[in-house]
Parts: structure tokens; C-alpha cells; sequence
């Protein structure tokens, strides 16, 4: 059961803007989120002249392992399946795209930011947990504004809210009001369908909140990476699905007018179908994350097997009608979850009439993995040219 706060909780932090920031993109150019090492509840924005327009995307201030939300279940505690070997798999209906190039830019004030709002209290396994999330506003853009739900990775096992903070503010710098939210993990007793309700819940709140937070409710998207780009993908499939609405606000909707999803998993039974031997044994291990994902905590189940309930777990299940658009991004050197997982959802999505459109980007790996002391490959998900494309998605199904 779900029970939600009945208002607005959260500490307030807003910055004036001094000049107009434009920030330059093409016409295909958009955006693409990154899995930043950052968090924190510091103002947005960075730290400049009084004359500079924008600034570097800030970082937060908890340089920790926050970047971990992009590690994938493992067999080792603690550890990632990392794979060796990666099939090449098919860009036929994909664009590719050579992710290089300028790196975004962020507003230096014009963003007020509201950290630890509860935005719902739901019980697992007899534990209450409050769920938080963070909700930045741009102060440059009049009137109600387009709400962008983020989705943190983190392997099914973490959920941490504070991730990614310079491409949220980059995409609250474009007029959109953008949420970052916990949601509930394996480490917490909870399965795919608890999660998938929780962002659900989030996005009733924030349609319940709209007025507080100048959100326009008829326009809403979600974006994920890695685990939050496969909650995305169930969030924009189960449109319409009433099971996965539990909890309060429930005179609201849940459903979602666009789904952003970056390197994301899919039929879990393929999370490592493009690699080598060893890493197909770490990721379908019995009882792994992923398999107390699916089947609940203390199981000795594996993934291996599309069964039952991996096939219910698997966006590709859910889709109908009332599905929203996607654009999903994966990079074709990601040995953390196939590539072929957001091919093969693409190609779902596409057979059912879906809009979905698809970038592969050359030689990217797997988000940002800076916790494991790779500082470089972040950098194909944080370019101009690649956020471009998600900002130019948003714009398309949110304007």
C-alpha cells in the first residue's frame, strides 16, 4: 500500500537570471542523459563571472560512487558483469550517430531547485519507506511548463536521486520542469512491479502538485538510464494499465506523453545475449539481482529462462495502443547491457505502430563510469550534439 503526502514538502533554493542564456543546438541536435557521479543539495548551476551567460554543468558536491547507478547486476556482491566481447548488432533502423564534440553548457542562475520533497510512503515487506525526490523549475520560462520525470540507474539495487545533475539542469534549462526521483530496489524488498509503481505515484503527485510547481499535466515525459531507462520503458508501455496504480492520487493520471530511454534492459532473459560466456553466467546467475528483480527477494530463481514473469517484466509485454513515443540510445561498445536489448524494443514498439526512433552511438560505453576510474566515458552521453537529439524528442511530443 501506498500512502502519499497530502502537500508539497522541501527545502527551496532559487536563482535569479542575470542575461539570457541561450544555449545553441541544431535541429537534430538533442539530448542525451548521462549517468553523472553528482548529487548533492547545492544550488544549480555553476560558478562564473557576472557576465558569463552559462557556465560547465555542475557536478554536485558528493563525489562518490553516485555514478554506481549505471552498474548492472552482477553473481559478485558489489561487483559488475562486465563483458569482454560484444557482438556487433544491427543499425538498420537505428541512427548512428559519432558522439564527440562540444560538451553541453548550463545556465549560471535562472533555476530554482526543491530537494527532498516525499512524494509517496508505501510499505514493503512491512517496512515504510518515504520516497524523495528533487524538482528543478526554470524561473526564465512563463506560464505552466512541460514535467520531465528522471530516473536514476543503479543495477535494480540503488536509487540515488542526486545522480546526473548536469544534464537535468541542461533539460530544465530548455523550459521543462524536470523531477528526479528514488524509487524502490531490490536492496529494499521490492520487484520491477514496485518500482513501476512508484514513478507512477510520482507522476500523480506532481500532476496533484502542478499548480505548486507551474507543471502543465498534459504534457509529461519520462527518461531513464540503464535501470531507470527500463522503468521509463515500462512506465510509457503499461499507459493505461491500472494494476501498477496504487497508492494516492489516484483522480490523477499516470500516464506519460513521451519515454526517453537510454541504454536500458528489456527482456532480461537477453541482459547478456551480445557477450561472451563468462558474462552471460555472472548476469543469469540464480538469485542475482536481477532475478530478486523479477521473482522477489531470496529467490534462487534465474533470469535465464523466459518464463511467465521475465515475459511480464518485459516492455515489450505491455505495449498497445496507448503506448507512448520512444527515442532510446544505447552505445555499440556498452558491455554492461546489450545493445541488441533496445534494438529488440525498438523493433517491438515499431511492429505495434509505436513511434520510436533509435540512436547507436559509436564506441560509447555504458554511461558514466567515473566510479570505476574510467573519467572518460561519460563524455559521448553529455555532448551538444547527442543531448540534442533528447531535447529535440521532448520537443516534438511535449510542445
Amino acid at each position: 500500500m501506498h500512502a502519499e503526502n497530502p502537500a508539497p514538502q522541501g527545502k527551496a533554493r532559487t536563482g535569479r537570471r542575470k542575461s539570457s542564456a541561450v544555449i545553441t543546438v541544431t535541429v537534430v541536435a538533442g539530448l542525451t542523459l548521462a549517468a553523472c557521479s553528482s548529487g548533492g543539495t547545492g544550488s544549480t548551476g555553476g560558478t562564473s563571472s557576472p557576465n558569463a551567460k552559462t557556465v560547465a554543468c555542475p557536478t554536485g558536491t558528493t563525489a562518490t560512487a553516485a555514478g554506481a547507478p549505471t552498474a548492472m547486476p552482477s553473481a559478485n556482491a558489489g561487483g559488475i558483469a562486465t563483458a569482454k566481447t560484444i557482438k556487433k548488432s544491427d543499425t538498420g533502423t537505428s541512427t548512428v550517430i559519432d558522439p564527440t564534440g562540444a560538451q553541453i553548457r548550463c545556465p549560471a542562475s535562472g533555476i530554482t531547485t526543491t530537494h527532498d520533497i516525499t512524494y509517496s510512503s508505501p510499505t514493503t515487506d512491512g517496512r515504510k519507506s518515504d520516497l524523495k525526490l528533487d524538482i528543478q523549475v526554470p524561473t526564465s520560462t512563463p506560464g505552466k511548463k512541460p514535467l520531465v520525470v528522471y530516473l536514476t540507474g543503479g543495477g535494480f539495487v540503488m536509487a540515488d536521486r542526486t545522480a546526473n545533475l548536469s544534464q537535468r539542469t541542461y533539460v530544465a534549462d530548455q523550459g521543462y520542469v524536470v523531477a528526479s526521483i528514488q524509487y524502490r530496489t531490490t536492496k529494499d524488498g521490492a520487484t520491477y512491479k514496485d518500482a513501476v509503481a512508484d514513478v507512477k505515484s510520482a507522476i500523480r503527485y506532481l500532476r496533484a502538485h502542478a499548480d505548486t510547481y507551474s507543471i502543465d499535466t498534459g504534457h509529461v515525459a519520462v527518461w531513464g538510464q540503464s535501470a531507470g531507462g527500463y522503468l521509463a520503458a515500462m512506465t510509457g508501455a503499461t499507459n493505461g494499465e491500472k494494476s501498477f496504480d496504487v497508492g494516492g492520487n489516484l483522480n490523477r493520471s499516470s500516464e506519460v506523453q513521451g519515454v526517453v530511454d537510454e541504454f536500458g534492459p528489456a527482456d532480461l532473459s537477453k541482459l547478456a545475449a551480445d557477450y561472451d560466456t563468462a558474462a552471460q553466467q555472472a548476469n543469469y546467475a540464480p538469485g542475482n539481482s536481477a532475478a530478486q528483480w523479477v521473482y522477489g527477494p531470496g529467490t534462487k530463481k534465474s533470469i535465464a529462462d523466459r518464463t511467465s514473469e521475465v515475459a511480464a517484466a518485459d516492455p515489450a509485454t505491455h505495449i498497445s495502443s496507448r503506448t507512448a513515443p520512444f527515442v532510446l540510445f544505447h552505445g555499440s561498445a556498452d558491455n554492461l547491457v546489450s545493445p541488441s536489448e533496445t534494438l529488440d524494443l525498438h523493433t517491438a514498439l515499431r511492429a505495434k505502430g509505436i513511434d520510436s526512433t533509435r540512436y547507436v552511438l559509436t564506441g560509447a560505453g555504458h554511461g558514466d563510469l567515473s566510479f570505476t576510474g574510467n573519467t572518460s566515458a561519460g563524455l559521448p552521453w553529455s555532448t551538444q550534439e547527442t543531448m540534442g537529439h533528447i531535447v529535440d524528442f521532448l520537443g516534438q511530443h511535449l510542445k
